[in-house]
């Protein structure tokens, strides 16, 4: 009996052992993969070459003088632009129209001149300065195309202007003055809203 007893308490101490061993967790053999591990902290070594904020352009006192004088002469330009064609569609229609008229048309004319020769100077000056500045670029340059295409304009509508005689002998002179005129309005006019429209 005491034989019994004795292999009993020395299966259940052999089972015991085993039980314990199979709870032990002995570190796998072998080179063992390291866990991945993910970083949220900027990495100083790749900061320099991460995306860098876009550079402030600094311009000068001068250059806001130059926009604001610009700007107040486009102010200037429609009102002129109504007078004149006005004084000029009288001129067209009634050939070679009265001196007076005519005088008022070549004052206007004057002053149409003078105030797209300071805005091309003003307008040409600023673009330069602007050049590097990326934001509004394609507008800046259509608008200036526009402009100087309507500087061209003009200078050709003075080319063939009529004189008094002419205006008599010739209608084709009067209406290809016109008519270049008008294109030339239409161009600055194009110019000036698209600047009004997208400031």
């Amino acid at each position: 009996m005491s034989a019994v007893l004795s292999l009993i308490t020395l299966v259940t101490l052999q089972g015991a052992t085993l039980a314990t061993d199979s709870l032990t967790f002995a570190p796998p053999r072998g080179p063992v993969a390291a866990a991945p591990f993910r970083s949220y902290e900027p990495d100083p070594w790749t900061a320099d070459t991460a995306a860098r904020r876009p550079r402030a352009i600094e311009h000068s006192d001068f250059y806001y003088v130059r926009l604001d004088i610009h700007r107040y002469a486009s102010y200037a330009i429609v009102p002129t632009f109504i007078t004149e064609y006005a004084l000029g569609q009288s001129l067209y229609n009634n050939p070679p129209g009265s001196s007076g008229t005519r005088t008022a048309h070549s004052i206007v004319a004057v002053g149409l001149v003078g105030l797209f020769g300071l805005n091309t100077v003003t307008g040409v000056w600023n673009l330069w300065d602007s050049r590097h500045e990326s934001q509004g670029r394609a507008r800046r340059y259509i608008h200036a195309a526009l402009m100087l295409a309507s500087d061209a304009g003009f200078v050709a509508t003075e080319a063939v202007a009529p004189g008094r005689r002419l205006a008599l002998r010739d209608p084709s002179r009067r209406t290809l003055h016109r008519t270049l005129a008008l294109s030339s309005m239409g161009l600055a006019l194009g110019g000036y809203g698209m600047m009004l429209i997208w400031k």
